[in-house]
């Protein structure tokens, strides 16, 4: 017989000798169970369900035993939103702008880009008064406050609410990277072009810019035409081809112009059959190669994503591409790829994976997460190249030493290989001190609000063990004692 149902019977075994005008105290103490003795915490390991006066096993535990210090607050440590040492600055996302993210980090490790930017005119941070807050309005102003935030802020991640705003960008929809890309350049060589310095008028196009020219040759007259066009970026197609080399090798290629598509010829005065190919003249020292992973489904009549996989070289020899001057070096090295993870290509998330180039360390960077590669080696990870989908996945392509092969990268970043100079001007890049008040600024504030939360976090403690220490008193006290 159970315990609990043997002290039952046994509390009612008088029921059956005793009349009932023979009851006395004593029976009804016995029936109640109210006299019975305490048990003691720590020989009796759970609640007696035949004993009122039992005590244990009731959730004293909690206030008896070791007291967790977070179980009297729900603030978190504010020292987990301080910046760790050695470690990147990262980008809050905004809802669905981490394709802003990766395309803001990626330009901040561009030394060229963001030494430039410092140096543009600021009258409005210059001017300001530290008793109130700096609101940038010029997309440079908002860039040179947000690099010195990613370069010199103590917070572990930033908000860039204010340049996406000023750009007016929807933070609820993801919109098209690769187009993004343009159009953020585009009017940022726009901005620039009115600034007084030079060097900074044509920054973008010194960075950024090269120059291929379309040759079209008329297949009755032969008349060969030219025509220039500048380039920020090669948008090469990846469909059908399994590397870079191939991707660069069909954008040069000579087409058919034929049908519907003739060519004009002046010389002929009539549209005639004719070829086109593109010689690529010259290259700029950041070299950005979208591969088009998002294309046009003519069935569908919507954009798709192509999770083709393409291998690449952390090492690029553009020479044998090349049909103009050289003025300067035609290697590059690899220092970004920027990847989209899932399957379609109105969704998914972006992140990326860049060199810093002062020590040649690899750093993955998603949104306000930022992770060091280990050994100075780009490590693309699993999740990067698996596409979330039921049909059956090809199998990664064995990649050869000093190369890499991913499905889901889209943009690849080049610089052009330069000798390693002594001269630190050229590595090191400064916040100008207009720019670092405003960082001092910021760190203030930050380091005042970490202060607040902590004292916050202590007062919880402390109201937490005197409540602790009052209930292990009462506990003392139980049960109540007879006659009570």
């Amino acid at each position: 017989m159970a315990p609990r149902v043997k002290l039952e019977k046994a509390a009612w075994l008088w029921v059956e000798t005793v009349k009932p005008e023979d009851i006395k105290q004593e029976h009804i103490e016995l029936a109640y169970r109210i006299n019975i003795p305490t048990c003691k915490r720590g020989i009796c390991r759970r609640n007696c369900k035949g004993n009122p006066n039992c005590l244990v096993g009731i959730g004293e535990q909690v206030w008896l035993g070791e007291i967790d210090e977070n179980t009297f607050h729900n603030i978190d440590d504010p020292n987990s939103e301080r910046r760790e040492k050695n470690i990147f600055v990262g980008l809050t996302n905004l809802g669905a702008t981490c394709y802003v993210n990766t395309f803001l980090q990626v330009w901040f490790h561009n030394l060229e880009l963001r030494r430039s930017l410092y140096l543009c005119q600021n009258s409005r941070a210059q001017e300001h008064n530290i008793d109130s807050d700096y609101e940038p309005q010029s997309i440079c102003e908002h860039l040179q406050y947000l690099f010195a935030l990613l370069q010199n802020s103590n917070r572990k991640y930033i908000d860039p609410s204010g340049l996406v705003k000023a750009l007016g960008l929807d933070t609820g929809q993801q919109q098209d990277a690769q187009e993004f890309s343009n159009l953020f350049l585009s009017l940022l060589e726009e901005t620039l072009s009115k600034e007084k310095n030079p060097n900074l008028q044509n920054l973008i196009q010194q960075q950024f810019c090269g120059q291929f020219f379309y040759v079209t040759i008329c297949n009755q007259c032969g008349r060969s035409s030219t025509l220039p066009s500048r380039f920020y970026e090669l948008e090469l197609n990846i469909q059908g081809h399994k590397n870079l080399t191939e991707c660069i090798t069909e954008f040069l290629k000579e087409e058919k112009l034929d049908g519907e598509n003739r060519y004009f010829c002046e010389n002929c005065q009539s549209k005639q059959s004719a070829t086109r190919r593109i010689r690529l003249h010259s290259l700029p020292p950041t070299l950005n190669l979208q591969l088009m992973r998002f294309v046009f489904d003519r069935q569908t009549g919507l954009k798709k994503k192509l999770s083709t996989f393409i291998n690449f070289p952390e090492q690029l020899d553009m020479e044998p591409f090349l049909e103009g001057k050289l003025d300067q070096g035609s290697v590059y090295e690899l220092s970004a790829v920027l990847i989209h993870r899932g399957i379609s290509a109105y969704s998914g998330h972006y992140i990326a994976h860049v060199k810093d180039a002062l020590t040649g360390d690899w750093y993955k960077f998603n949104d306000e997460e930022i992770e060091k590669m280990e050994g100075k080696k780009l490590q693309l990870g699993i999740e990067e190249d698996i596409a979330d989908t039921g049909k059956t996945l090809s199998r990664k392509p064995k990649c050869s030493k000093g190369y890499h092969c991913s499905r889901n990268a889209y943009m690849l970043v080049y610089k052009v290989q330069e000798e390693k100079s002594s001269d630190l001007s050229r590595t090191n890049v400064k916040v100008p001190p207009f720019l670092q008040k405003l960082v001092d600024q910021d760190n203030h504030k930050f380091e005042e609000w970490c202060m607040e939360m902590a004292n916050m976090r202590k007062q919880s403690v402390d109201k937490g063990r005197a409540k602790h220490e009052e209930v292990k008193e009462l506990y003392d006290l139980l049960p109540a004692n007879n006659g009570w």
